[in-house]
C-alpha cells in the first residue's frame, strides 16, 4: 500500500494543469460575476393614450443631451432643455415637458432605470426614480456579495423581490386577504422587473437631424378630430412628420449623405378651439335632447362649414389661422436663428379653402415693402385714427382690461404698435386680443384710405382693400381677383412672410369657387404671394374637388397620378390597365396576331408625370405619345378609350404653368367597394407616403436638390 503511495507520489504530473485552468476560468466567472457595473438610465415622458398612461422613451439624442444637462443641473435650478426637435422643452428640475407652439398639457419626466412590467398589456412602466435608486443600491450589494432573494417594499407597498440577476420579480398588493393570511410575496401574479432600458425591448427613435432646411404649416379641417382614429392635428402632423422623416433616406440619400439637407418641419395650426371657446355655449342652449351624440357631433364638426360662411366667424376663423401662423413663424424664428429656409402652408378641407382665401387677398408688394408700409400706417394710426386706451376697451366692451394697459403705461400711441404677442404676455386672452388687433387693423385701413369705403365685388359682398402703394404691373394683376367673388366679406389679415407652395389636401376649393358663382380662373391668374399650389385628393373623397377643369373648361384631362414612393404603380393598377389595353387591341386587330397583344399587355404605361417637373415631363408625354404612334401604325378610335394624356395640357399660371391636381393611387382592398372607404379617402393624407413625398419633392426642388432616382 504504501510502495503503491509512494509509487503514485513519483507519477509525471502532466494532466494538472486542466484542472488548474477550469479552477482558474470557474474564479475569473464569478469575479466577472461579482463585479458590478452601473445602469445606464435613459429618460422617459408619461402620455395619456386612450385613456391610459404610457412612458415613451425620449430619442437616444434627446436622452442623451437630458442626462448631460442633468449632471450639470446641480449649478442651475432653472435649466430647460429643448427636445423632439425642439417642439418640446422640459424643465429638469420640475421634471415636466412643455409643449412650444401649441397647447398641450404638461407631462411627467423620469430619468429611468428599473422598470416593472403593466399589468394591462406587455408595455413596462418605470419605476419613481428615488425608488430606483434604492432598487440599483440593493443591487449592487446582491451582485458585489453574491447574496440574492432580497425582498424590497416600494413606498405604495409593492414588493420586489431581487432571486437572482436574471430573475426579479414584483408583486402588487392586494387589499384582502385570504384566510391563511397569505404573505405579501404570495398574493397576485408575479409581474417580471426588469434593469436597464436595453432589457425591456423598447423602441428608441435616434432622434431628428439638426438641421431645418424648410417649415411647413399645416391647418386642419372641420372638428377637433382630423383623421378615422379621432386624433388632434397635433398627432396626425406628428405622423406626417414621422413619415417624411423614414422618405428622407430611402429618396434623398446622396443629398443626407452630402450633408446637403437636414429636415422638413412641419407645425399644426389649430384655429377648431379658439372658434368654438364661447358659440359652444350658445349652440348647448338650442340644440335638442334628442339624438345627443349625433346633435354634438353636428355642432362640432359640419358646422364649421357655416360658421365660415358667416362674416362674423369667418372674420375670427381667418384671424385666428393668421395670427397663429404669424405668431408660430416669430418664435419659431426666435428658436432657430440660424434658419434660412423657405416656408410653405397645407391645408386639409376646410382648412384648405381658408389658406386660399387668405392667399387671394395678400397684398403685392416686393420684399421687406410690406413691412415698412405698415409699420408706418399703424404708426400714423396711432397719432390720428384712434382715441384714447380707455375710449377703444370701452368700445370693444373690454373695460375689465384697462387696469392691465395703466399698468404697463400702454397709450393710444403704444397700442397702436401692440403686437399679438405683445398682448399675450401683458395676459390679454385670445378673444380678447383678436379684439383689439382687428380694431387697430380696421383704424389702419380706414385711415390710409383717406376716407374712401372699400368696394364691394360680387354679389357675395366681398371686399377688395386698395393698398395706398404705387401700382405696378404684378400688382395690377393681382387686383383682379375674379376668383374670390361670393367670398364672405371680411377683412383678410396680411401674412409676414411670402409662402413657397401651398399644398391642398382632400380640398373643397372648387366646390366652393363654383358656388360662389365663379365659373373660370383665368389662365394668367397667380397667387399674389405664393407661386405653387398643387390640390392632392384620394379618388375616392367625397369632400374633394379639381381646380383645373375650371382653368380650362372645354378640355377633357385627366388629374395627374401620383405616383407609388416605391417607384411604380400598384400591381392591381398595372394589371387592370394592362387588361384593357389588351382587350382593346385584340379588338382592333391592329396587326391580327396575339403577339403585338401580349406586347401591348407587357407595355409599361405612361410614366406619371412627376409633381411640378419642368418641361422634361411634356417632352416624355410627347416622345411617348410619338413612339406609340410608330410602334402600332394608325390607331382607330377606340371606343373605350383609355385615361392616358397625349398631350401637355396648359392649366395657367395658378402652380407656375405646372400641372395642379394630382390624384393619389387608391390600394387594393379600397377598389372593392368606393363608398365602403369614402371617409377613409378623406382622411388617409396624413400617413401617406406618397403624399409626403410629393411635398418633399417640391420642396427641395426649390433648393436645387432632386430625388436620388426619379419616380416613373
Amino acid at each position: 500500500m504504501g510502495s503503491a503511495m509512494s509509487a503514485a507520489e513519483h507519477q509525471p504530473t502532466e494532466p494538472s494543469p486542466l484542472p488548474n485552468l477550469a479552477s482558474s476560468s470557474e474564479a475569473l466567472e464569478t469575479d466577472a460575476a461579482n463585479k458590478y457595473e452601473a445602469v445606464c438610465p435613459h429618460w422617459f415622458y408619461c402620455k395619456v393614450v386612450d385613456s391610459r398612461e404610457r412612458w415613451i422613451p425620449f430619442s437616444g439624442q434627446d436622452s442623451e443631451k437630458l442626462e448631460n444637462a442633468h449632471k450639470s443641473s446641480k449649478y442651475c435650478d432653472e435649466l430647460v432643455v429643448p427636445t423632439e426637435g425642439g417642439r418640446y422643452d422640459v424643465h429638469l428640475k420640475k421634471r415636466l415637458r412643455y409643449a412650444v407652439y401649441w397647447e398641450e398639457d404638461e407631462s411627467e419626466v423620469r430619468r429611468c432605470t428599473w422598470f416593472y412590467k403593466g399589468d394591462k398589456d406587455n408595455r413596462y412602466i418605470p419605476y419613481p426614480e428615488s425608488f430606483s435608486e434604492e432598487l440599483e443600491d440593493t443591487y449592487m450589494i446582491c451582485v458585489t456579495l453574491d447574496e440574492w432573494k432580497k425582498k424590497l417594499e416600494s413606498p405604495t407597498r409593492e414588493i420586489i423581490i431581487l432571486h437572482n440577476p436574471k430573475l426579479m420579480v414584483h408583486y402588487h398588493p392586494v387589499t384582502t386577504t385570504d384566510d391563511w393570511g397569505a404573505s405579501p410575496t404570495e398574493q397576485g401574479r408575479p409581474r417580471t422587473v426588469k434593469r436597464g432600458v436595453e432589457n425591456i425591448s423598447a423602441e428608441i427613435p435616434n432622434g431628428e437631424p439638426l438641421q431645418i432646411d424648410h417649415l411647413v404649416f399645416v391647418v386642419h379641417g372641420i372638428g377637433p378630430a382630423c383623421d378615422i382614429r379621432f386624433r388632434s392635428i397635433v398627432q396626425c402632423v406628428n405622423d406626417f412628420r414621422n413619415v417624411s422623416l423614414s422618405m428622407l433616406p430611402a429618396h434623398f440619400k446622396n443629398a443626407q449623405e452630402q450633408q446637403q439637407i437636414g429636415r422638413v418641419e412641419f407645425l399644426p395650426v389649430n384655429w377648431h378651439s379658439t372658434l368654438h371657446t364661447g358659440v359652444d355655449v350658445d349652440l348647448e342652449r338650442i340644440t335638442l335632447p334628442s339624438i345627443n351624440r349625433l346633435r354634438h357631433f353636428i355642432n362640432d364638426t359640419i358646422l364649421d362649414v357655416f360658421f365660415y360662411n358667416s362674416s362674423t366667424y369667418c372674420q375670427t376663423i381667418v384671424d385666428t389661422v393668421a395670427s397663429e401662423m404669424n405668431r408660430i413663424y416669430l418664435l419659431f424664428l426666435e428658436r432657430n436663428p440660424d434658419f434660412k429656409g423657405g416656408v410653405s402652408i397645407a391645408g386639409h378641407s376646410l382648412g384648405s379653402l381658408i389658406l386660399f382665401d387668405l392667399l387671394t387677398n395678400q397684398k403685392c408688394t416686393s420684399d421687406g415693402e410690406e413691412d415698412k408700409n405698415e409699420e408706418s400706417q399703424i404708426s400714423a394710426t396711432g397719432q390720428e385714427g384712434i382715441g384714447s386706451v380707455t375710449d377703444i376697451l370701452t368700445e370693444l366692451e373690454l373695460s375689465e382690461y384697462c387696469s392691465v394697459f395703466e399698468k404697463e403705461n400702454v397709450d393710444r400711441q403704444a397700442l397702436a404698435l401692440c403686437t399679438e404677442k405683445e398682448l399675450k404676455d401683458m395676459g390679454i386672452p385670445l378673444g380678447p386680443r383678436m379684439k383689439i388687433l382687428h380694431y387697430l387693423r380696421n383704424k389702419s385701413n380706414n385711415q390710409n384710405s383717406k376716407g374712401q369705403t372699400p368696394a364691394a365685388a360680387g354679389e357675395g359682398g366681398n371686399v377688395k382693400q386698395e393698398v395706398p402703394v404705387k401700382p405696378t404691373n404684378a400688382e395690377t394683376s393681382c387686383r383682379r381677383l375674379d376668383v374670390v367673388t361670393g367670398q364672405v366679406s371680411a377683412n383678410y389679415p396680411q401674412l409676414i412672410y411670402k409662402p413657397e407652395i401651398f399644398f391642398a389636401f382632400g380640398s373643397p376649393i372648387g366646390m366652393f369657387l363654383t358656388v360662389r358663382g365663379v365659373k373660370r380662373i383665368d389662365p394668367n391668374y397667380s397667387l399674389p404671394t405664393c407661386k405653387g399650389f398643387f390640390n392632392v385628393f384620394h379618388p375616392f373623397d367625397p369632400v374633394a374637388y379639381r381646380i383645373e377643369p375650371m382653368i380650362v373648361p372645354d378640355v377633357e384631362f385627366d388629374p395627374m397620378l401620383l405616383p407609388h414612393h416605391k417607384g411604380r404603380k400598384r400591381m392591381h393598377l398595372e394589371l387592370k390597365e394592362g387588361l384593357t389595353r389588351m382587350s382593346m387591341d385584340l379588338k382592333n386587330n391592329l396587326l391580327g396576331s396575339l403577339r403585338t397583344a401580349w406586347q401591348s399587355f407587357t407595355r409599361t404605361s405612361l410614366p406619371a408625370v412627376e409633381a411640378g417637373a419642368t418641361g422634361d415631363t411634356e417632352q416624355v408625354l410627347e416622345a411617348e405619345a410619338s413612339s406609340e404612334k410608330q410602334t402600332d401604325g394608325k390607331l382607330e378610335e377606340p371606343t373605350t378609350p383609355v385615361k392616358e394624356e397625349s398631350a401637355p395640357v396648359n392649366v395657367g399660371m395658378l402652380n407656375g404653368g405646372h400641372r395642379i391636381d394630382y390624384v393619389l393611387q387608391e390600394k387594393p382592398i379600397e377598389s372593392f367597394n368606393e363608398y365602403l372607404f369614402a371617409l377613409q379617402g378623406h382622411l388617409c393624407y396624413w400617413e401617406s407616403e406618397d403624399t409626403v413625398l410629393l411635398l418633399l419633392k417640391e420642396i427641395y426642388q426649390t433648393m436645387g436638390i432632386g430625388m436620388d432616382q426619379p419616380l416613373p
